[in-house]
């Protein structure tokens, strides 16, 4: 699979992302693109758009897109936070359906 890391998400993680070919916002030199703009982008030349921006789904008509938005919930966006997440994020790579939303973590409680 084909895996955009949104600039949202601290491009180390990318390293728990294995046997998938994923690349970042920085490495596409898609820095600063706006969410509209990124998608339309992404959806061009990846499979798998992954986010901890929880408002991108509300705020962009991702069925309008062919590729598949996943959103990992964690205290943070630090790579120590999402790390965990890293497993179940392999599992819906395969099968998270284009122009979805596919939500991993919980949602956080801000106590």
């Amino acid at each position: 699979m084909k895996v955009f890391l949104d600039e949202c998400v601290d491009r180390r993680f990318r390293r728990y992302i294995v046997g998938h070919d994923v690349k970042t916002a920085h490495d596409m030199g898609w820095t600063s693109i706006k969410n509209g703009e990124l998608l339309r982008l992404a959806a061009a030349e990846f499979d798998v758009f992954v986010t901890v921006d929880r408002n991108l789904a509300f705020q962009q008509n991702v069925a309008s897109y062919q590729i598949a938005l996943i959103v990992l919930r964690a205290k943070s966006n630090r790579v120590a936070d999402l790390a965990h997440l890293a497993p179940d994020l392999l599992n819906e790579l395969s099968s998270a359906p284009h122009g979805a939303v596919t939500i991993i973590g919980e949602p956080v409680s801000k106590t």
